[in-house]
């Protein structure tokens, strides 16, 4: 998956470096470089090693790693960090982005048992999700009624993690009966590449899921979903503009700022049949919040398009754990309670993280920048 996004950003960086460049050099100013290249980024591909989860490493004098499953991404890792000064070790455990333990496919995040200091992220500090339970019964009684008047149904999804997660739940009600729907399409190479790397990976797959997949003889997603139907090309892409009903058409970015979905807006907005189903957190001042908040009209290049979709929010679909699911993967420390700092969070979401954690006897601390922390 790195070497997916890697390039991919690369690529990004470049192409809009050159764009910049030239508007530039129209207003009499000098041109840019980009952060980084392609060759930049084949470097730094060249120089990792892949490690499984639970292998301790030493990685430096005195210091070693170890990463355990997080269940947010498939590869997604926390990091045990164990540092020997003087004979003494102590060990910093650091949870990069937690998982979200109702999302399909992904084990639960991995329960870590001792550490001195603890950096926490707190996306979602500050509440829960909604059930998965609600959001799939939400999600399918959207399919069905999109069924019944005829729409087709966009969804922007980002290309690693919440894509492989929807075409789970397509097949989950593909497999149930409950897909009327004549095709999906995943409309983005970047999406496609993901998918095909969590084909290969199925050995970390939860098992209540990788049962499912067995039972339906299914060996991949797309097998799952036998009406799925990758879009490769831009010319693939541009022949779905041609179909006014009956299609489920996952595609990119995922808050609708870019990529193939903005196409996909400009021939179904202004369709009352359509459905624009948003399954990522979409934040202020994105196109895709613009949508979320009633936005009347939507804007792509010089069009002004109406927008008359039905646009509906599925936030249960979520790659971050809540509140609640934080705390309690907090709790699975048993020695004794380590420090704990809050990172990776709206300040709002780490001042109530604090606060729960503390009305459950766990203290936590919010660091500034700039803050030193003595291990």
């Amino acid at each position: 998956l790195l070497e997916i996004m890697l390039k991919d950003a690369a690529f990004l960086a470049q192409r809009d470096a050159q764009w910049e460049s030239k508007r530039r050099l129209r207003a009499g100013k000098t041109e840019i470089e980009p952060l980084y290249t392609m060759q930049h980024a084949e470097e730094a591909l060249a120089l990792c090693v892949g490690l499984s989860y639970g292998h301790r490493q030493q990685v430096a004098d005195g210091i070693e790693i170890c990463y355990r499953d997080a269940g947010h991404i498939l590869g997604s890792a926390i990091v045990e960090l164990f540092i020997t000064e003087a004979g003494v070790t102590k060990k910093l455990a650091f949870s990069g982005d937690l998982g979200n333990s109702c999302a399909a496919m992904l084990r639960d995040p991995e329960i870590i048992e001792q550490a001195d200091v603890l950096l926490l992220e707190s996306t979602y500090g500050n509440h829960d999700h909604r059930s998965m339970e609600e959001t799939l019964e939400e999600f399918a009684a959207i399919i069905a009624q999109s069924s019944e008047n005829g729409g087709n149904i966009l969804i922007p999804a980002f290309a690693v993690g919440r894509t492989q997660e929807i075409i789970f739940r397509l097949g989950e009600l593909y497999q149930q009966g409950k897909l009327n729907h004549q095709a999906a399409y995943l409309d983005s190479p970047m999406a496609i590449a993901a998918t095909e790397v969590y084909h290969r990976y199925q050995n970390v797959f939860n098992r209540e899921d990788s049962a499912t997949l067995r039972k339906a003889n299914s060996s991949n997603l797309q097998a799952f979903l036998p009406v799925l139907r990758y879009s490769r090309s831009t010319e693939e892409s541009m022949a779905l503009n041609r179909i006014q009903a009956g299609a489920i058409i996952i595609a990119g970015s995922g808050m609708c700022n870019g990529g193939r979905i903005r196409h996909h807006f400009k021939h179904n907005l202004w369709r009352r049949s359509a459905h624009v189903i948003m399954v990522g957190f979409q934040p202020i001042g994105t196109p895709g919040r613009a949508l979320v908040d009633g936005a009347k009209t939507f804007r792509i290049g010089g069009d002004e398009i109406v927008v008359k979709a039905k646009i509906h929010t599925l936030g249960g679909f979520s790659a971050h754990a809540g509140q609640t699911q934080l705390i309690n993967w907090v709790q699975g420390f048993k020695k004794k309670q380590p420090r704990i700092y809050l990172i990776h969070g709206e300040p709002a979401a780490k001042t109530a993280l604090r606060e729960a954690l503390s009305r459950q006897g766990w203290r936590a601390d919010v660091p500034v920048q700039g803050a030193s922390i003595t291990i």
